[in-house]
């Protein structure tokens, strides 16, 4: 806050008017500490009262003080007032009528979302690719991040200069830490899967020295041709994004790709993981995604693009046991298919003939949990994802003797603990007559 008090005294200074720094501040902590204001309202708010007070017109105090052009990495706080020199990345379609026009913008230090409101005086709208000096652009914050508003004090000018748009320095998957962060990464294809709607041209998994990230590109990345597994690329301004809990990047048209001859090495958290079935999780069974993004609807809705259409999927997320521990696996359709018997198309007439999809769920249940499988696959946080699923012999009763036998002896010795793992057999022993489980 001293540093939002000595910015305001100063610029006063500038126009003739010495502040004191003591009411300054304690009309910036009364605003911010009693009534809960935001900095950059109560800021504003204060500037206004000093105007007002010293009779000073408020283009006036705005028009003088952002003549330096600001760096876009330079943004550190809220209702700050700047100056840009930027290239328009991206248009977005404005869902609002007070607003004019919403996209991103960038320079050389990174990219930034804007808005720009009625009142803004400019002969054409912005077009994507060209270059602006965006002045008197005030700072807020969208999603956690900063972005620049622009308003009726705000000037636009078209200029011939062709601003060079980066994302700041490669970053490292694991440094992922936000949603919505335009990153740079150089990385290698680790795995290619197959894109199931219109809106996306290829999905799959990328990696580097410290982990793997699933990427998705959408229709309108200019490509000389499609990424391939194995080989390395220098991905610049893909957008991180979430994807079933864990960080994922997204590849659209202000994405650039590159291959490089560098053998880019990759972590790869490959695990094998052998246990039983304990419970099937909710999102299993038959979903619907969104056509656009692939996300998993929630009620027909989707969190990037709202109320859609879905398209069909199919999948378990399971959790398996091994007596010591459990982990979570991700099932995709093709393996859920193959472990249940059930084909998609089977799923979506069970769910039509009963007028309810958890009857999928349900079946899907009464085949696998309980049972014990080898599951192998891409460890990404806390999941398994699965590329392959071994069902175990089934046990039979001399081999749960023998257990019974084992475990006997051990209690005899003294110790009567034994694992998850062997209860379920025991459990499962109990619940037949002779023949196998």
């Amino acid at each position: 806050m001293s540093n939002t008090v000595q910015e305001i005294v100063n610029r006063f200074s500038q126009l003739g008017v010495e502040l004191s720094e003591k009411e300054t501040g304690e009309r910036l902590e009364k605003l911010t500490s009693e009534f809960k204001v935001p900095i950059g309202e109560a800021k504003r708010s204060v500037v206004n009262y000093f105007l007002k007070e010293h009779d000073i017109d408020r283009s006036q105090y705005y028009a003088g003080s952002t003549n330096d052009i600001t760096a876009i990495q330079d943004i550190n706080q809220e209702g700050q007032w700047v100056t840009l020199k930027v290239k328009v990345v991206q248009l977005w379609e404005a869902n609002n009528e007070s607003i004019v026009q919403v996209g991103l913008v960038g320079d050389e230090t990174g990219i930034i979302k804007f808005t720009m409101f009625q009142g803004v005086t400019i002969p054409e709208p912005l077009e994507e690719g060209k270059s602006y000096l965006v002045k008197t652009a005030v700072t807020g914050v969208w999603q956690d991040k900063y972005q620049i508003n622009m308003n009726k004090a705000t000037g636009i000018t078209e200029i011939e200069e062709d601003v060079e748009v980066g994302t700041g320095d490669i970053i490292s998957i694991q440094d992922i830490n936000q949603e919505g962060q335009w990153v740079t990464l150089r990385v290698k294809v680790t795995q290619l899967w197959d894109a199931n709607n219109e809106s996306i041209v290829q999905v799959g998994l990328v990696g580097d020295e410290t982990g793997i990230i699933r990427f998705t590109i959408f229709q309108g990345v200019t490509i000389p041709e499609p990424l391939e597994e194995g080989k390395s690329y220098l991905i610049e301004s893909a957008v991180t994004d979430v994807w079933q809990g864990r960080y994922s990047i997204k590849l659209n048209k202000a994405t650039s790709i590159t291959e490089i001859e560098e053998d880019v090495e990759v972590s790869i958290q490959t695990a094998e993981f052998t246990g039983v079935i304990v419970d099937v999780q909710n999102g299993s069974g038959l979903i619907k995604r969104c056509p656009e993004c692939n996300r998993a609807l929630a009620k027909g809705v989707c969190t990037e693009h709202g109320k859609v259409e879905g398209v069909y999927d199919l999948r378990i997320k399971a959790v398996i046991d091994d007596g010591k521990t459990t982990q979570e696996a991700i099932i995709n359709k093709e393996l859920s298919e193959e472990l249940t018997n059930i084909t998609l198309v089977e799923a979506k007439d069970m769910a039509i003939e009963a007028l309810d999809h958890n009857i999928v769920t349900d079946r899907i249940k009464s085949k696998i949990i309980g049972r014990y499988y080898t599951i192998i696959g891409t460890k990404i946080d806390r999941h398994l994802i699965v590329s392959e699923i071994k069902a175990l012999p089934k046990i039979t009763k001399e081999a749960v003797d023998e257990l019974l036998s084992q475990l006997h002896t051990t209690q005899t010795e003294g110790s009567t603990t034994h694992s998850t793992l062997d209860c379920v057999a025991i459990e499962q022993s109990k619940n037949t007559n002779e023949e196998a489980l």
